[in-house]
């Protein structure tokens, strides 16, 4: 085993609490839900970046290359300040839901670079202006620009041109569980020698403010470059750091007097530091030298293309030389994790996919986030932590028993820093490789009693968890512990077990809730899909009636043989789960059923016309329309396949039994999807809610370059929209749908994403795991016309392999040198500072692959790290 391997062994068998300290910093607490406590909702408005500096968070921190402890009552983060900038640089920079033409944005450059599971090594990349930071220009041209035109980014306004910047890395290394070792290296790009402040800060979170029995700790400075750190909390901490910087001392609490004209609560607060350096007032930090927020002051003159390292340690003890074997400690910590990701990456010989594969994990690993919310404390407390201020019509307000205090993984700690049910599940696909014990400890958390609703739902996002996410769940636990049996030559059924049983509460939420007429044919609302439908599926349809949705009634297909493949597998341990697996056997059979017919109207979700799945219209007088608009929607019924081998099925007798009488007593059923006593290939059986001759029609559609298949994927919506866009007309109301490769041209759901085009990277993982699953029955002798009108036939894993070449084809350089996910842009592609630096965006341009988006939305398209 690694040395990081060994470390992870003994953080799971709770030897060792090596994740104790992580990134678990939020890039962006200020206009979150959770510290929002207006009366209107407002969250984007209640706390604006201005006012973050000012104002103590209630229920986590922010920071730039932030690392706290687990609970996080202690922070480390950096701020700079280049002399000319309005405020110091203490946290990222972006604009608001309601200030950018595509919704909110982070206006920065920096990238995630290397980290291990256990956070024993750790960097990240800070790409800092020399100039004034560009923020009112950012707010001016982006308000400008309307919905057709691109985002205006920071590298647009030219700043990085004359290389007049820094670039900032940041590392952390870790010689003990509390013994951390900090490495600021900061490099002058340009020509000239140039001025950085640089402010490693540290500080204790406010819990004293809103709770009175929390005492409140202090920092003091003890002499010597020694910062000494008390608290009832987490005990006695020491900071050491080198060369000669100046302490400037505060106290964590908010600025009342700027933000609110009321009295402050102390005579140093939150933002003393950069008014200190910003507007030169001396008395607004402690002369005393202690307090709740300390931040080590440099000044550094860095030499024309030189650099210049700081460094800083952070223990639980005393030490005579705490820089003696700083630089051996990172040596060690470095060549340990080159050590781990080689074993990883043993079968890989291409040295660009190393790198596009090792940044992609860490910024999954950067991407964990202490997230701390009490909804009926929340719900029931004012922004001081009294009691009494009820805000029962407040969001979330059904949702009283929630409660959390963990650390999870987010999908963009600024743009998207809360967790959300159906990423945080192919987040976990994508840690298994690597670290399957945090994958199941994610997927556990989410099906405990303070997350799930008493209902069975799952909590779908922070901004609404009674929204309905695709029921994916499921499929991570099973997709996990076989990744994690695989790795470790043995199977974890006591969390296959677990997870499991939560999800018969789940699995019957939806029946209950999502199947409004009894006839399995699912409704679920936007399903994650935001703005891929005709209307806002968020939203009642106009003029009445619903959608019967080929994709809330596919993901229930695919849920329900998630569920006979986890019984299956339960029951060889344990043959009472055998009934498990009969009862969503026939479920699925149902539903198979009805997306083909619904009731006595006999109109399904099948086009046999067009060979493909569309959603269906039931309208108030009972009449019905079929939406004939090509999009995912209509290709998520692949989904629903599995493939078992010959040995499971002949030792589940009742479940062989049981499916055969329903293969007597409803051919009909039966007939409609794939035949499972068969076996093919490798002694394997199919099931599956599409056979043969549907699939290649399904195939036909979404393998062809005019329609679905782009050189990096396959879009969202049909091409051929985009000369003629769909239309449908309702109420006298025209509702008309446009292939748009690139960012949302609507306000739909926020106007932030796009399911109307792109290529977005989960959906595409699905897709190449069914085809795979589909060889895996048929073999290499089903061959299939790829692409469409090509005249050229190959199997399904060699179509599989090709997609998956296309995925991976958006970050990796081409013959040019290239990164598509770049957009072309020559300073991204050829500036040896900029190349190979990757973004994993939100998602991708469906034409050429540009990143748009999120722009570090490491966690779903982490996925292409495990492309199979």
């Amino acid at each position: 085993m690694t040395a990081e391997e060994l470390r992870l062994r003994d953080h799971y068998e709770c030897k060792t609490n090596w994740l104790k300290w992580g990134p678990y910093l939020s890039e962006r607490q200020w206009a979150t839900v959770r510290e929002d406590y207006s009366s209107t909702g407002d969250a984007w408005n209640y706390i604006s970046h201005d006012m973050a500096r000012s104002k103590a968070y209630r229920w986590g921190e922010d920071g730039l290359a932030g690392f706290s402890d687990n609970e996080q009552h202690l922070c480390i983060s950096l701020a700079l300040w280049n002399g000319k900038d309005p405020i110091i640089k203490e946290r990222l920079y972006g604009l608001t839901n309601h200030e950018g033409n595509h919704g909110e944005d982070v206006k920065e450059v920096y990238h995630y670079l290397d980290c291990t599971p256990t956070h024993s090594y750790q960097k990240m990349l800070y790409k800092y202006p020399q100039d004034a930071f560009p923020y009112g220009q950012l707010i001016a041209e982006n308000g400008r620009r309307g919905k057709q035109e691109p985002e205006f980014e920071l590298i647009d306004t030219g700043i990085f041109d004359a290389n007049r910047y820094f670039d900032v890395f940041v590392e952390y290394a870790k010689n003990d569980v509390d013994d951390l070792l900090v490495r600021y290296t900061i490099y002058n790009r340009s020509k000239q020698k140039a001025d950085l402040h640089v402010l490693p800060q540290l500080w204790y979170r406010n819990t004293w403010s809103f709770d009175k029995n929390n005492k409140q700790p202090l920092i003091t400075y003890t002499g010597e470059n020694t910062l000494l750190f008390n608290s009832e909390a987490i005990g006695d901490y020491y900071a050491y750091v080198d060369g000669e910087p100046e302490f400037l001392f505060t106290n964590n609490d908010t600025n009342n007097e700027r933000l609110y004209r009321q009295a402050n609560p102390s005579s140093y607060v939150k933002d003393a530091i950069n008014n200190r350096l910003v507007h030169g007032h001396t008395d607004a930090v402690n002369p005393a030298l202690e307090g709740t927020k300390v931040a080590v002051w440099y000044q550094v003159e860095v030499p024309a293309e030189g650099a210049a390292v700081l460094r800083l340690r952070f223990v639980n003890g005393k030490l005579e030389q705490p820089f003696e074997e700083f630089d051996q400690v990172f040596e060690s910590r470095i060549a340990e994790a080159d050590e781990f990701y080689a074993s990883k990456q043993r079968h890989i010989t291409n040295g660009d996919e190393k790198l596009v594969q090792r940044q992609a994990w860490a910024g999954m690993f950067w991407s964990k986030q202490y997230y701390h919310y009490n909804l009926n404390v929340w719900l029931n407390t004012d922004q001081h932590g009294e009691a009494g201020s009820r805000r029962d019509h407040s969001r979330n307000n059904h949702w009283k028993h929630f409660v959390c205090e963990n650390i999870l993984s987010v999908p963009d700690k600024w743009e998207y820093p809360w967790f959300a049910a159906w990423d945080l599940a192919f987040h976990c696909i994508a840690y298994a490789p690597i670290d399957p014990d945090f994958a199941k400890d994610q997927l556990r958390l989410l099906v405990k009693a303070n997350f799930m609703h008493p209902s069975g739902q799952l909590p779908a996002y922070e901004w609404d968890f009674g929204d309905v996410n695709p029921p994916v769940h499921a499929l991570a636990a099973w997709r996990v512990f076989n990744i994690d049996r695989e790795l470790k030559g043995k199977p974890d059924y006591h969390f296959l077990e677990e997870v499991f049983q939560k999800m018969l509460l789940n699995f019957t939420w939806w029946v209950n809730r999502k199947d409004s007429e009894g006839n399995n044919i699912f409704e679920g609302g936007f399903l994650g899909l935001d703005n891929i439908g005709v209307f806002n599926r968020s939203e009642p349809v106009p003029g009445g009636g619903h959608l019967e949705q080929a994709d809330g009634t596919s993901w229930m297909a695919m849920y329900a043989l998630n569920m006979v493949q986890i019984s299956m597998e339960l029951s060889l341990k344990n043959p009472v789960y055998e009934s498990m697996a009969v009862k969503f056997a026939e479920h699925f059979l149902y539903i198979a059923g009805s997306i083909t017919s619904i009731g006595e109207d006999a109109l399904g979700l099948w086009d046999e016309e067009d060979g493909f799945y569309y959603d269906v219209l039931r309208k108030p007088d009972c009449s019905y329309d079929r939406l004939k608009l090509r999009t995912l929607v209509g290709l998520i019924p692949m989904f629903a396949t599995i493939v078992f081998e010959e040995a499971k099925w002949t030792n589940l007798p009742h479940l062989e039994q049981r499916l055969s009488s329903l293969n007597k007593e409803r051919p009909d059923l039966a007939q409609l999807v794939s035949r499972w006593t068969d076996t093919q290939g490798d002694d394997q059986h199919l099931l599956s809610l599409l056979r043969g001759h549907r699939m290649k029609l399904l195939l036909k559609r979404m393998l062809d370059p005019d329609e679905f298949l782009s050189d990096y994927g396959i879009r969202s919506v049909s091409k051929i929209y985009s000369e003629k866009p769909y239309e449908y007309w309702l109420n006298g109301q025209d509702f008309s749908v446009r292939y748009t490769p690139g960012e949302s041209d609507s306000n739909m759901f926020g106007g932030n994403s796009n399911w109307r085009g792109p290529i977005w990277m989960p959906i595409n993982f699905l897709l190449i795991e069914s085809l795979h699953a589909f060889h895996g029955y048929y073999t290499s002798e089903f061959r299939v016309e790829y692409p469409t009108h090509s005249g050229n036939y190959f199997s399904l894993a060699e179509i599989a392999d090709d997609l998956s070449k296309r995925l991976r084809s958006i970050f990796l350089k081409n013959d040019q040198g290239e990164r598509a996910v770049f957009g072309g842009h020559p300073k991204l592609n050829h500036d040896p500072h900029f190349r190979d630096y990757i973004s994993f965006h939100e998602y991708f341009h469906g034409d050429t692959g540009k990143g748009l988006g999120a722009g570090h939305q490491t966690g779903w398209t982490g996925l292409v790290a495990v492309l199979p």
